[in-house]
């Protein structure tokens, strides 16, 4: 991924998570060639898979 992709993911899952509110927070990423992995402190799954679900929405507008 090149640095301007990469700030352009950071950017939408930020605004993904100011809209979903406090419960859910970003820990730290890992980038590797292909792929970012991130650690977040969530109550439960479905949160965090709520946020990747809007943050893909908003990646493909």
């Amino acid at each position: 991924m090149t640095p301007e992709e990469l700030k352009n993911i950071s950017q939408t899952s930020c605004g993904v998570l100011r809209n979903m509110g406090p419960d859910i927070q970003w820990v730290h990423s890992y980038v590797t060639g292909d792929k970012i992995y991130c650690i977040y402190n969530a109550p439960d799954e479905e949160m965090i898979r709520e946020h990747a679900r809007q943050g893909a929405s908003l990646q493909t507008l």
